[in-house]
């Protein structure tokens, strides 16, 4: 059996908080059979997705990648979360390959904190899983769409011919205008 290449990208800023993800993403990969985990930490969230490109062009599977911008008083955090969504979905695209989306964009360190392992639950934990499901799934597809071809034809191949029908009669009737 072929071994899965995880990669796990945490950035570093907000680390009390970007650390907790990353226990999280790779305790959940570690409990997963013939998964190879590779980590690398990053200096912030906007260096996300270079990373995030250079484990696909090292034959990673998919990518877990976490951060945690939090909202200060300026319009930068604005920047910081557009810049790493939009970064990491073109990549998932381009390469198609999964990556599990643990960056938290949180309005405060209260909130980050409860997704980091407290009240909200562990991210990047979850994260991990919605890769490992997305790899499961995307290995899957053309299997299955290949299935479902190669089932359509065998049916066509063995489905005696059926008699055209015979033309519906439709009977025509007309309605009384209500005055």
């Amino acid at each position: 059996m072929k071994s899965i290449k995880v990669g796990v990208v945490t950035s570093r800023w907000n680390s009390e908080i970007t650390s907790k993800l990353e226990e999280g993403a790779i305790s959940y990969l570690e409990s997963c059979e013939g998964v190879e985990i590779f980590a690398a930490l990053v200096p912030g969230a906007v260096e996300i997705p270079l990373a995030v490109q250079a484990f696909f062009d090292a034959g990673c599977d998919g990518v877990v990648a976490l951060g945690a911008v939090i909202r200060g008083d300026t319009t930068h955090y604005d920047y910081v979360c557009n810049s790493v969504t939009d970064g990491v979905t073109r990549l998932m695209l381009d390469y198609k390959k999964p990556i599990g989306f643990g960056v938290l964009t949180t309005e405060n360190e209260e909130q980050a904190h409860e997704r980091a392992g407290g009240s909200h639950g562990n991210k990047g934990e979850e994260s991990a899983q919605v890769v490992m499901e997305m790899i499961g799934l995307t290995q899957e597809i053309p299997v299955t769409m290949r299935t479902a071809v190669q089932m359509a034809k065998a049916s066509k191949a063995t489905k005696p011919a059926k008699a055209p029908k015979a033309a519906a009669k439709t009977k025509k009737t007309k309605k009384k205008a209500r005055k």
